[in-house]
Formats: C-alpha cells, sequence, structure tokens
C-alpha cells in the first residue's frame, strides 16, 4: 500500500510508498525498530524525501540552502588545494584525490542538513505523484537555487579576504584561475551534456544514502560517485556558483605582483567575465543538472515504479505514508496527504491495541446470512469509507479544549489543521492526557494542542485500495510470511499458515488521515471498515 509521510516541522505532506509506510508507521509509533521487511524502498524514501523539500518553510529553507552553498564552496576549496602543485604527477590520481576531496562538499549537504539544487531537483518524483503543484515545485528550485549563491557568495567573500589564492607562492590562484576559465571553454551543447551526466551521479549517490540510516555510511556512499564526477570533469551549477566567480575575483582584484609572482599576463584570463559565465555555463550546465537529476534519475525511477503496478497509489503490503506537516509556518505547498498518517496519531502510545471481544466458550456462535456483495471490497477505496468531516481540531487550542472536543464527539484523535484545512499534526487523548498529568509534579508544561500533537503523521489518498489499507491495519506481513525478498527463512521452526495467522496481529495505527492536494478530506478508521465489511458481505 502507498501512504504519505506527513510532517509539521515542514508544512506539507509528502507522499510515500508502502514501504516509506512501514518507515513512518514505526516513527510514529514510536517503536524501537523495525525489520528489513518493513522498510520503505529507496523510491518511498525519495518520494518523502523530495516532498519534505517543497513543503519546507521558506526561510527554512533559504537557510539550509545558503548553508548548501558554503558546503559546496568549502569542498571546491579543498578540491583547488590537494590539486595544486600535482603537475607531475599522474592526471587520473590527482583527479581521483581532488575528487575524493570534493565528496565533503555533499557529505556536509547530506550529513549536517543542507538544501542543495542539484538534489532538490529529485523532488520531481513528488512532483509525478501529484504531491506538490508545479508552482510549489518551482517556488521550491528557485529559492533553493538563491540560497546556494547566497552561501557561495559568502564563501566567495571570505576567501577573497584570506587572499588565499596566495598559497603556494601564488599557485593556488592559478591553479582557480586555471579551472574557472576551462569551464568556459566547453561549447553549449557540451555544458549540457556534462551537468546531465553530473546530476545523475549526484542524485545517485543521495538515492544510495537512503539506504542506510547510519551518517558514516552514508558519507561512505557518497564518495565514490562525487568522486567520478569530479574528477572526469563534469559539471556542477553550484559548485560552478563558487568556482567561476572566485576565478574572475583572482583576475580582476588581484594585485599586479600576484601575477608577476606566477609568471603570467593577467590577459590570458580575460575570458573570465561574468556575461561569459551566466550564458556560456551556469545556463546550461543548470538546465543539464535537473534533466540529469530531476528527469532521468527522478522521474526514470518514478516511471519504473508506476510500472511495476497498475495502481501507482495503490496501499503496499508495508505501511500507509508518513507526511510531514509544518505548524511553525505555512507550508511552502500544499501537498496530497494520505490516510495512513492519522493513524499513527491515532494509537494510544503512538500505537493503538486491538479491540478484543472475549465470548464465552458456553455461547454459540449467531450464524449470519452471507449474500454477495453490490461492490467487492478489493475494488472499494478509502473514499468510499472515509468520513469527509471529520473532527479537527487547531494548533492554538488550549489542551482542556482539545480533550473536551475529542471526549464529546467521542473520538480518541483527531487531525490538527491550519485556516487552510492543511494538515498540520495529528494529536489523540492519550497526547493531551499526558500532559494534563504532568501539570501535577512540574510547571511549564506545554497547554497548546500544536505543542503537543505529533508532528510525523501517516497519511492515506483517497484513492488507496481498502483491502490494502484493512492488511496494513491488522496484518505483520514478516510474521505471517517469515521469508526474505531472497528467499531467506527467518522462522527458527515450522508452523502452519493457520498458526502464524493467529500470531501476525499489526501494531500499526487504527485511523488515518485522509489527504488529497495538500488538504483534509477525510479520515478513515478501523471501526469504519468493520462496519463497511459486515455490510457487503452479510445480512
Amino acid at each position: 500500500m502507498k501512504a504519505s509521510q506527513y510532517d509539521a516541522r515542514m508544512g506539507a505532506p509528502r507522499h510515500l510508498s508502502s514501504q516509506d509506510l512501514n518507515s513512518a508507521l514505526v516513527s510514529t509509533q514510536g517503536q524501537g525498530g523495525r525489520s528489513d521487511a518493513d522498510k520503505p524502498s529507496l523510491y518511498q524514501q525519495a518520494e518523502h524525501y523530495g516532498q519534505s523539500k517543497v513543503v519546507k518553510s521558506v526561510w527554512q529553507s533559504l537557510g539550509q540552502a545558503a548553508f548548501a552553498g558554503i558546503f559546496i564552496a568549502l569542498a571546491f576549496v579543498f578540491y583547488i588545494t590537494v590539486t595544486t602543485g600535482a603537475a607531475g604527477s599522474p592526471w587520473g590520481l590527482v583527479r581521483l584525490a581532488g575528487g575524493l576531496a570534493f565528496s565533503l562538499g555533499l557529505m556536509l549537504v547530506v550529513i549536517c542538513g543542507g538544501e542543495l539544487f542539484t538534489s532538490t531537483v529529485l523532488s520531481s518524483v513528488a512532483w509525478a505523484q501529484k504531491r506538490v503543484t508545479s508552482k510549489q515545485l518551482a517556488l521550491c528550485w528557485g529559492r533553493v537555487y538563491l540560497g546556494n549563491l547566497l552561501g557561495a557568495m559568502v564563501m566567495l567573500l571570505l576567501i577573497m579576504s584570506a587572499r588565499m589564492y596566495r598559497l603556494d607562492g601564488g599557485l593556488w590562484g592559478l591553479n582557480a584561475l586555471t579551472i574557472a576559465q576551462h569551464k568556459l571553454h566547453h561549447s553549449w551543447m557540451q555544458a549540457f551534456s556534462l551537468g546531465i551526466l553530473c546530476n545523475m551521479l549526484v542524485c545517485l549517490g543521495v538515492w544510495m544514502t537512503f539506504a542506510s540510516r547510519d551518517a558514516l555510511t552514508k558519507a561512505i556512499l557518497l564518495m565514490l560517485p562525487v568522486a567520478m564526477f569530479v574528477s572526469s570533469g563534469f559539471e556542477h551549477s553550484i559548485a560552478n556558483l563558487f568556482m567561476v566567480p572566485l576565478g574572475i575575483a583572482i583576475h580582476t582584484f588581484a594585485e599586479s605582483t600576484f601575477f608577476t609572482s606566477i609568471g603570467v599576463e593577467a590577459s590570458q584570463f580575460n575570458e573570465l567575465t561574468a556575461s561569459h559565465f551566466i550564458f556560456n555555463n551556469l545556463i546550461p550546465v543548470t538546465l543539464g543538472n535537473i534533466v540529469g537529476g530531476g528527469i532521468f534519475v527522478g522521474l526514470g525511477y518514478w516511471w519504473i515504479e508506476r510500472a511495476q503496478g497498475a495502481h501507482p497509489h495503490n496501499i503496499d503490503h508495508s505501511q500507509p505514508k508518513l507526511t510531514l506537516v509544518n505548524p511553525l509556518a505555512p507550508p511552502a505547498m500544499t501537498c496530497p496527504v494520505s490516510c495512513s498518517a492519522m493513524s499513527a496519531q491515532c494509537q494510544p502510545a503512538n500505537v493503538f491495541e486491538p479491540y478484543i471481544q472475549t465470548v464465552s466458550t458456553g455461547e454459540q456462535p449467531i450464524m449470519l446470512n452471507a449474500k454477495v456483495a453490490s461492490k467487492s471490497i478489493p475494488k472499494m477505496r478509502v473514499s468510499d469509507v472515509m468520513d469527509p468531516a471529520p473532527i479537527t481540531l487547531n494548533a492554538d487550542q488550549s489542551v482542556y479544549f482539545g480533550l473536551k472536543v475529542l471526549s464529546e464527539a467521542q473520538v480518541r484523535c483527531a487531525p490538527v489543521i491550519d485556516n487552510k484545512h492543511a494538515l498540520v499534526g495529528f494529536i489523540s487523548q492519550q497526547d493531551l492526557l499526558r500532559s494534563l498529568w504532568a501539570q501535577e509534579f512540574t510547571r511549564g508544561v506545554p497547554d497548546k494542542v500544536g505543542d503537543l500533537m505529533q508532528t510525523e503523521v501517516l497519511t492515506v489518498s483517497p484513492q488507496d485500495p481498502l483491502d490494502g489499507l484493512i492488511e496494513l491495519m491488522v496484518v505483520d506481513r514478516q510474521t505471517l510470511f517469515p521469508v526474505t525478498d531472497t528467499g531467506l527463512m527467518l522462522a527458527s521452526s515450522y508452523q502452519s499458515y493457520e498458526e502464524r495467522l493467529r500470531h501476525a496481529s499489526s501494531n500499526r495505527p487504527s485511523a488515518y488521515p485522509v489527504i488529497t492536494q495538500g488538504q483534509l478530506c477525510g479520515m478513515i478508521n478501523r471501526e469504519q471498515i468493520a462496519k463497511v465489511v459486515c455490510e457487503a458481505f452479510y445480512d
């Protein structure tokens, strides 16, 4: 089943696939870990990753983009330093050393947190899934590009102020000038093609990091893709935003004694002009980066994922999608949120215990007359069952008011929305009661719904199939089918299918918000589904 991950800290949902749902559910349920079978696929994580970038607030996105620009500029400084004075060394080994040094930039972006334009284009996956609009996507790319430029200019000012171009008797500056001028010697099509190749590797490197949560592993995974594109001379638009202006600045502002000391004429670098850079390098390389990362990698994997099933929005066998929402700032974009988000939030202790009704062994079961369902469950959708007008709360409401609303409506949880009806979080009776209990022992406990709500919410889409959601809610597939994708048996002893089914109860949420186009459109829970199942099959 596919679901969405909604993060209140980001202000909008991001739609994930079934495996994303798994990770999302685990996250919202507060479980200590999850099995490999429940992990989201790399594609699902990429979908979540892309949508989370688009839904961030403008200032958060700009700030992180500025840091990313600084990180990439630092990496290029490292590259110049490593390759300076290596004229007599093997060309390939020097480029490899420089490429490994440059990989520091992407490591900093991924691990320390940054919004880099070349990896942000992976948000094309979320756009293809209609989780974000074209306008939201364009605005996201624009502000990230602007932030990267600001960061690069800050580093340019610092490097020039530090007069680093005079290192190694001026050879450091000569190396920078040579690199910058070489970038302007490409034809338009050559620069465009090199931009495609570069961002294919950047985005594939980022894609690989989705396979691990360990920071060291992520860093190692990034090294070779980055080292390859740098050593092969592929073109990175954000790196060029620092590198070429650095060459222009050295050519324009360096003292005449600098050129004398390195034995070259300043006129040799007259091609280093802003207009030459923008029209002959920056524009084609930027477009190439978009095609390489956003189309070849992002939309390429989206097409493959879409072709694997008849229903791209079907609920996966894993878990609902997790959506990230930002109650602190209006979402930079409005994205569809899937119903899974609500389920995770509705569960007490982040996990709803199944309702169990005990029946005396002496009682005889009442046999109901089964009938042919007019609409079979496998063909039903979440939209056929959901409550289109669920109880909702506002982030500014008090804990007491929130508890009163839930109690009077006889519901255990509710979505938290903003004035535009966009999902910003999820709150349960447990969350509210925990806060009231804590007030007996300490002061300063948050008393607003927005302070207590869950900001990572599992959601589902109105078009998700009902049978997939049922399986997600009630079946632990790893217990029922204890076999890995490679055919490795996980169970230590033999059990019949019936025995495994008896113990394959799921710890997943029993209620989920339903999101479409970034707006809350309903809520679905286990009780509603049970009622529909009974109506479909029994008189």
